[in-house]
């Protein structure tokens, strides 16, 4: 491309490494700064990976009119506030999911980024997997037949230890919902980005196993290994949940049900779906993420590797590698954001990557889920 643009990378820890990486890998972006509170913490990064400058004020970059966009990755109750901000000083933004801590203030970045045609995308990146583009192609070709059941989990165990503690724990930063949220909403959003479906219905049950954790008296790194002392905690009353299992509907046919959990011994990042339609079912596991199931009533079995040459047409684009070359989790945020920033770059581009509207979605879909665990009833999703 031509032209480059400039981006702003607002947050340093484990997700703004991510997501700094896969910007450079995109060749037509440059990190005109890393902003963190943390300065010391900017400095490091912005040397590391070749930033013009680190800034401790977001407020800077904002004021800056060579930059063309702001790239949150901050706890989640900054997230609309620094969007909102980011948007007003005519910023394209791409934020980190949750989009928000309520549905009410997501929706009012839907709106702003309308009334002002700036590109938007709430990164739930996981759709870009090229099996999932293809499961979703699959659906959309009619393999599967119609849609019947969808069912699932993501599991992880990072949090499994009294004494394993993270600012997600903490809802002052995080918002009424922890595993629900994190790592619940890529579910749902995977879900209904493959189906073509939406979740109408849900019917939760949210624990907390850990009332009390020991909170680390200094810093510490998301799943990073724990090596402290018992001198190096103090106790802290948790208020969000460790796990979550949901019953949903999908209109008037369609059910499902999926856990979420952040306890789970052994899974580290155990994203798995399975699809079943009246035709064909399809399984996939982001563990080992090339590899898709393809189930069928009255023929053999398959397993099939992701090959960009025998992908479904619609899903090729999501494969940069030939067949036997490995994609995961890191080339799913290249792929969000070179059509993220490629758009910017084309106003006549049709948004293929999640946006606001779709953050707002999760959230609307995170309230039912939080009232029917509160009630302990079914709950429509508004």
């Amino acid at each position: 491309m031509s032209k480059r643009l400039r981006t702003a990378v607002i947050g340093t820890g484990f997700v703004g490494r991510v997501h700094v990486e896969a910007i450079r890998r995109l060749g037509f972006v440059d990190i005109a700064a890393i902003v963190d509170v943390n300065i010391a913490q900017a400095q490091r990064y912005a040397k590391e990976f070749g930033a013009e400058k680190a800034v401790a004020d977001y407020k800077e970059v904002l004021a800056d009119p060579t930059i063309d966009a702001v790239d949150i990755c901050t706890p989640n109750t900054f997230h609309a506030p620094f969007a909102k901000a980011a948007m007003e000083a005519g910023k394209h933004v791409i934020c980190e999911k949750p989009l928000a801590t309520s549905a009410a203030a997501a929706a009012e970045l839907v709106s702003i980024a309308s009334a002002k045609g700036l590109r938007n995308c709430t990164c739930h990146n996981l759709r870009m997997y090229p099996q999932v583009q293809n499961m979703r192609a699959m659906v959309e070709s009619g393999d599967l037949g119609d849609i019947l059941i969808v069912q699932g989990t993501y599991s992880q165990d990072w949090l499994l230890y009294n004494t394993d503690f993270n600012w997600r724990i903490e809802s002052k930063d995080n918002g009424p919902s922890r595993t629900v949220a994190d790592v619940g909403s890529h579910f749902c959003d995977m879900t209904e980005h493959i189906t073509g479906l939406r979740i109408t219905e849900v019917c939760a049950d949210l624990q907390t196993f850990h009332k009390t954790r020991l909170k680390p008296k200094g810093q510490i790194e998301a799943f990073a290994g724990k090596t402290l002392s018992a001198d190096d905690y103090t106790p802290f009353e948790v208020d969000t949940e460790d796990f979550g299992a949901v019953v949903f509907r999908m209109g008037d046919r369609t059910r499902g049900a999926y856990t979420a959990s952040q306890v789970s011994a052994g899974r580290k990042n155990g994203l798995s779906i399975e699809i079943y339609g009246t035709k064909s079912g399809v399984a996939w596991n982001q563990e080992r993420p090339d590899e898709l199931w393809i189930g069928h009533r009255n023929e053999p079995n398959q397993i099939i590797i992701k090959d960009p040459s025998l992908l479904k047409p619609q899903a090729r684009a999501y494969a940069d590698l030939p067949g036997g070359h490995s994609e995961g989790y890191d080339d799913t945020f290249k792929q969000i954001f070179k059509r993220f920033y490629g758009s910017i770059l084309d106003p006549t581009a049709k948004p293929e990557y999640p946006q606001f509207a779709d953050g707002l979605r999760q959230l609307k879909i995170l309230e039912a889920e939080l009232l029917s665990s509160k009630t302990r009833a079914w709950v429509e999703v508004k």
